[in-house]
């Protein structure tokens, strides 16, 4: 399954309302745009200056028709706003504009009118191989050095995400630089325990999960093969955990710039799936974003 094949199962699904958090960036509404015209989406609901979001659309020649614009001074109030708007049930999807991650993420975190609803939020790439399977990456954007707790949190979200978009009994790969257990190497010692607690049903939905594995192993059964390693994972793995942010960024941007793979990311944790996107990703991965985020949330809510 593809993101082709992603956007036929939306298509023909319920039609979801999205809600940018202060819409000034052309290239967000153009995603929406598409997603409103093919059919993924019923409405799109953008916060920000009004006059300002009609006079970008106007000037990139976007028809606002199936958009509802709602007026916020400042970054801070329309991610406020927007956060709201999901809280209240009168948008399904929030998806982030032209606004810092910081800021939008401190609108969903709030104490009180937040919309949290895991332990710990975190950020899930998909990944469309040269073969035509979708398989996931975490975290490459959000987590920066998580500990044993959090990392079991950030597997636990990928596993669930996994089976919200149509991958049952996800095989994980908890990655590290080597594929043997080595006291000195903290890595190491956390893949083995995550692996552990995967045989246990620790996780939310069941999954297979095996570490550590290096990243040639993990994706290839040859590789794996080679050095003598048995597992169930190595060469089919559903999701790639990384064990810091900085490998799984450079991973992320290895896969995209390098491989030519077409990638999608969202934040997972909250109570929906939230569509972050980058200024410099293509107009086709902000898509994918979208329809990710619908997909999720249809499953979620089945």
């Amino acid at each position: 399954m593809g993101f082709s094949a992603l956007k036929s199962e939306v298509k023909h699904g319920p039609k979801r309302s999205l809600t940018v958090a202060w819409g000034l960036d052309p290239g967000v509404l153009l995603a929406c745009r598409q997603a409103l015209d093919e059919g993924f989406l019923h409405e799109v609901i953008v916060t920000g200056p009004s006059e300002e979001i009609e006079a970008m659309a106007s000037g990139a020649s976007l028809s606002l028709e199936g958009f509802v614009l709602a007026d916020a001074e400042t970054p801070e109030a329309g991610s406020a706003l927007a956060v709201s708007l999901i809280r209240q049930g009168k948008s399904d999807l929030l998806m982030k504009g032209n606004v810092s991650t910081s800021t939008i993420l401190r609108a969903v975190l709030h104490k009180e009118h937040g919309i949290r609803s895991q332990a710990l939020l975190s950020h899930i790439a998909v990944v469309e191989l040269g073969n035509g399977r979708l398989v996931l990456l975490t975290d490459a954007a959000m987590n920066v050095k998580p500990d044993l707790t959090q990392k079991s949190q950030i597997l636990d979200n990928a596993i669930q995400f996994a089976w919200s978009i149509g991958i049952s009994m996800p095989k994980a790969a908890v990655l590290a630089s080597v594929e043997t257990v080595n006291p000195q190497m903290q890595d190491t010692l956390d893949a083995a325990c995550l692996t552990v607690m995967g045989q246990r049903g620790q996780f939310s939905k069941p999954a297979l999960v095996d570490g550590p594995l290096a990243f040639d192993n993990a994706y290839s059964k040859e590789a794996a093969l080679h050095k003598g390693i048995k597992s169930e994972v190595a060469g089919e793995a559903d999701i790639f955990m990384v064990q810091e942010l900085t490998a799984g960024n450079l991973l992320y941007k290895s896969l995209s710039y390098v491989g030519g793979l077409s990638i999608a990311g969202i934040i997972y944790g909250a109570s929906c799936p939230i569509v972050l996107t980058s200024r410099a990703d293509s107009p086709e991965s902000k898509l994918n974003a979208i329809v990710l985020a619908c997909k999720g949330l249809s499953q979620g809510r089945e």
